[in-house]
C-alpha cells in the first residue's frame, strides 16, 4: 500500500487503536497487580448508560458531556453497590455483579429504544467500535504530517485518546513511588503516610477516563481486553515491575497494529470476501498473546508479585 492509500485510510485508525491500547494498559498494571482487573469490564459496562443519557440530554457527542456522564454513572454505581450491600447484607462482589449488569442492561436498552444509530452511538458501535470509519479524508500522502491545513482535518478522536494517554503517562509518573509502595505493600504504605484509598480512588479515575476516551472509537471489546490482557501476560514475562510495564506496552501495540491489519487482510488471504471487526480482531490477538505468555512465558509457574526495586 502507498503513502497515498496507507495515510488517510490507515495511518489515524492504526494510531487511535494503539494510543487507546496502551492507555488502558498502563494502568491494568497496577489493577492487575492490586486484584482488581475487573474494574476494567466493570468501568466498561457502567459508562454505557451515563454516556447515552448525557447524549439524549445535550443531542451531541462531545468530551466534556461523555466525561460527565460516565462520572454520574459511576457516582450512581458506587451508591447503588453500597446501598445493595447493606440493605441485603451480601458480599461487595455480589453487589457489584448485580449492579454492572443492571446498568449495562440498562444502557443497551436506552441505545435500542433511542434514535442514537445516526451518531454512531447504537448497539453495534458501543461494542465494537467505528476504527475502520476513523479515516483521515484531508491527507493526500505523508507530505499532509506537516500540512497544517491537512492536520486541521484530523479525526478528533486521534487528539483525544493522545491527550488522555499523555495524562495517564504523566499520572504514572507523579505518582510512581506511591503506587508502587501501595501496590505491593498497602500496610506499610499507610504507615508511611500514604493516602492509600485515595490514591486507589485517583487510579480507578484515570482507568475510567481511559475507558470513556477510547469507548467511542474502539468500542468496548477493546477496553476491557487491554485492561487485562497485555499486563497478565506482561507478568508472566518478568518479575519486575518496570519491565512489566514495557512489556504490557509493547504487547498491548503488539495487539492493536497485529489485529487491524488482521482484520483487514486476513480474510482476503484466507480467500473470503469480506474484512472481519478490527476491534474484535484487536481483542482475539491479545488473548492469543496472553496465551502465549501462559503457555511459554519465563515467570508463568513463579507466584507472588513482582519486584517492588
Amino acid at each position: 500500500m502507498s503513502g497515498e492509500e496507507f495515510v488517510p485510510l490507515s495511518l489515524t485508525p492504526l494510531l487511535i487503536g494503539t494510543f487507546a491500547a496502551i492507555a488502558c494498559a498502563l494502568p491494568g498494571n497496577f489493577l492487575v497487580l492490586r486484584k482488581q482487573a475487573l474494574i476494567g469490564d466493570a468501568i466498561s459496562h457502567v459508562v454505557l448508560p451515563g454516556i447515552v443519557v448525557a447524549f439524549i440530554l445535550t443531542g451531541a457527542i462531545s468530551t466534556w458531556p461523555m466525561m460527565l456522564g460516565a462520572a454520574g454513572a459511576s457516582i450512581v454505581a458506587v451508591v447503588m453497590i453500597e446501598a445493595i450491600r447493606r440493605l441485603g447484607q451480601i458480599e461487595p462482589g455480589a453487589a457489584m455483579g448485580v449492579v454492572f449488569t443492571t446498568m449495562f442492561a440498562g444502557g443497551v436498552l436506552l441505545l435500542e429504544q433511542t434514535d442514537t444509530s445516526t451518531v454512531h452511538l447504537d448497539v453495534e458501535h458501543a461494542l465494537y467500535g467505528n476504527l475502520e470509519s476513523l479515516i483521515w479524508l484531508d491527507a493526500v500522502g505523508w507530505s499532509s504530517l506537516l500540512d497544517l491545513t491537512a492536520l486541521a482535518g484530523l479525526p478528533p478522536e486521534l487528539p483525544r485518546i493522545t491527550f488522555t494517554l499523555a495524562g495517564v503517562v504523566l499520572f504514572i509518573w507523579l505518582f510512581w513511588r506511591p503506587l508502587k509502595i501501595s501496590t505491593f505493600d498497602e500496610g506499610f504504605a499507610r504507615t508511611i503516610g500514604i493516602r492509600t484509598g485515595t490514591l486507589g480512588m485517583a487510579l480507578v479515575i484515570v482507568a475510567a477516563i481511559s475507558a470513556v476516551a477510547a469507548f467511542d472509537a474502539v468500542g468496548s471489546i477493546i477496553v476491557i481486553a487491554m485492561f487485562i490482557c497485555p499486563p497478565a501476560a506482561a507478568r508472566m514475562m518478568t518479575n519486575r515491575l518496570e519491565t512489566q510495564i514495557a512489556w504490557s506496552v509493547v504487547f498491548a501495540s503488539v495487539s492493536a497494529i497485529s489485529g487491524y491489519v488482521l482484520a483487514g487482510y486476513g480474510p482476503l488471504w484466507l480467500g473470503g470476501a469480506d474484512a472481519v471487526s478490527a476491534a474484535g480482531m484487536i481483542a482475539t490477538m491479545s488473548g492469543l498473546i496472553l496465551a502465549a505468555a501462559a503457555l511459554w512465558g519465563p515467570c508463568r509457574t513463579r507466584a507472588g508479585a513482582p519486584q517492588a526495586s
